[in-house]
Order: C-alpha cells, then sequence, then structure tokens
C-alpha cells in the first residue's frame, strides 16, 4: 500500500513538474516586444535596399546593440510571417508597399518619426540610352506605362495564390483593358524585336515585370526576355546597355545607391507606380505601433 501511495505521488510530482515547465516557456503577454520575438527581425535578401534601410534603422533608433536583422528572401520572409499569423504569434518583418501580404493579412506598419525609411517612394521606369532612336515603339511603350499599387497588389496575390506569372498577368490584363489600352496608345507593333528586361526577384517587381511582357507580346508583336537579376546588375545592364528596360527602380531611397552610380549613362522616364512605401510590417493585433517602442527604456 505505502509503495502504491508513493508511486502517485511521485507521478503528481513529475506532472506538476512538467506543467511549471510549460508555463516557464509561454511568452508573457505584458512582456516587453523584444523578448517576445527574441529581438529579431525577419529581413530578405542581403543586397535589397530595405535590408540597408534597416540597418539604419537600427542605428538610429538605438537598437543595434540588442535587435538583430536576420538575412532570408521575401519567400522566407512571408511565410514566417504566415506561420506567425496562423499560430497569433508576434513577429517583426521588413516590408513595403505594394505587396501582397497586405492584402491577404491584417498587418500595420510601424510609424518611422525619424523617416529613416525616407517616407513615400515611387517606382521609376528606367531603360538604356540610344532606345528611343533604336526602337521608338518600345520607347513610346515605356514612357506611357503607369498603374496604381492596387493593380499591381492584385497581380501580386494571384501569384501568391498558385497562379503562374504569365497567367496572372494575362487575366489582370483582360480585365483591365481600359488601363491598358493607355499603355499601347499609338505604339506600333514591334514585328518581332526582342527586348531584354532585367528585374529582381521581389513579389512586385516579378508581378509588374511580367505584366508589361504579357502586354509587350501579346498586344505589340514584341518578343521579351526577363533577366532575374540582383540590385546591382539590375541597373548596370541598363547603364552599360546590354539590357532595354527595367520597370522597378525604387527612389529615392531604397535603390539611391545604384541610381546615383549609374544614373549618367541612362534615361529615366519618371515614376510609373506612386504610393510605395518601406517599413518594419507587424501583425494588427500587435500591441505596437512605432520603431521607437522597440527600445526599453531603462
Amino acid at each position: 500500500m505505502l509503495k502504491k501511495w508513493l508511486g502517485i505521488t511521485l507521478a503528481l510530482l513529475f506532472l506538476i513538474g512538467l506543467t511549471a515547465c510549460g508555463e516557464d516557456e509561454k511568452v508573457d503577454e505584458n512582456a516587453f516586444v523584444g523578448d517576445k520575438v527574441d529581438y529579431e527581425i525577419i529581413g530578405i535578401d542581403p543586397g535589397a535596399g530595405i535590408m540597408g534601410q534597416t540597418n539604419d534603422v537600427l542605428s538610429e533608433y538605438g537598437l543595434k546593440e540588442k535587435w538583430e536583422l536576420t538575412e532570408s528572401s521575401g519567400a522566407a520572409m512571408t511565410a514566417s510571417l504566415d506561420n506567425a499569423i496562423d499560430d497569433k504569434e508576434p513577429i517583426i518583418v521588413t516590408g513595403w508597399i505594394p505587396h501582397w501580404m497586405f492584402i491577404q493579412y491584417d498587418l500595420k506598419m510601424l510609424k518611422d518619426p525619424k523617416k529613416v525609411y525616407g517616407g513615400e517612394e515611387k517606382i521609376k521606369t528606367l531603360i538604356r540610352k540610344g532606345l528611343k532612336e533604336d526602337m521608338p515603339n518600345a520607347y513610346k511603350f515605356f514612357d506611357q506605362f503607369h498603374w496604381e499599387p492596387e493593380d499591381l497588389q492584385k497581380v501580386m496575390l494571384k501569384i501568391e495564390d498558385g497562379q503562374s506569372e504569365q497567367d496572372a498577368a494575362k487575366e489582370w490584363v483582360e480585365n483591365n483593358e481600359d488601363l491598358v489600352n493607355t499603355w499601347i496608345k499609338g505604339v506600333k507593333p514591334g514585328n518581332g524585336a526582342e527586348l531584354r528586361v532585367p528585374y529582381v526577384a521581389w513579389a512586385d517587381v516579378i508581378a509588374s515585370s511580367n505584366v508589361i511582357k504579357y502586354v509587350l507580346e501579346n498586344k505589340l508583336d514584341f518578343e521579351v526576355e526577363l533577366l532575374q537579376v540582383e540590385p546591382g546588375p539590375m541597373f548596370a545592364s541598363i547603364a552599360d546597355g546590354s539590357a532595354d528596360a527595367m520597370i522597378g527602380a525604387w527612389l529615392p531611397s531604397t535603390h539611391a545607391p545604384y541610381y546615383k552610380k549609374y544614373k549618367n549613362d541612362l534615361v529615366d522616364l519618371g515614376v510609373n507606380l506612386t504610393g510605395t512605401r518601406n517599413g518594419l510590417v507587424v501583425p494588427a493585433y500587435m500591441d505596437i505601433d512605432s520603431i521607437k517602442d522597440l527600445k526599453a527604456e531603462k
């Protein structure tokens, strides 16, 4: 009998110990946000302008000592965000508008009172020197290309939901003929002329580049080769004439170093999309509103 009683007592003590350990592992809801996310910000590829900006943010807001910016990729960042939201866990990621995640999830971009991210940005179209003379109709198309963040985000979400890039582009173009007609107005067919368009593997630039490829090939009879590269080579290829046009230049902040380096060797056709922003993004359920809230008070 004594042996049985001791066995039951030990089992109870073991269960109590497990429960206590489980409670210790839970995140304190009242804990500082840094403790909740292990002082980690999930970033994207290291060559992206937003990564340099975020490192500047850590310095300007006095966060460098404790916070870490983790390099990954756009896909890995959104996968981490998706997993956290599924479990309603805290997370901080680098983000930008336009992006399909702002349609898919309830998110907020943290306020940046010091304007380290530079406020609102614009996306520009840049072409090689000589394109206007060599291919005036291609030049005219790129000069007339302009749309809104909502248009781009719709294409991005179609791709994220599983459509191929060209199928998503085709569906969007068919549903937005009035806007597309403003891009191709007065543009004569290319008769199979080849265009090389570099792009970076960011969701927005993938979507926009595939849309112009579809329009140029199916409405204007050009042949378009999309070239996936890093930001530096994207600018360099336009500057040295090995590529013809790019539509994913984020300025004045994200791609500022590349633009400054190559601006005298390319042609700037101006803005094709306005209303873009970079910043730190969190799920709406997190009780934090500003980057300055990431610094614990001493």
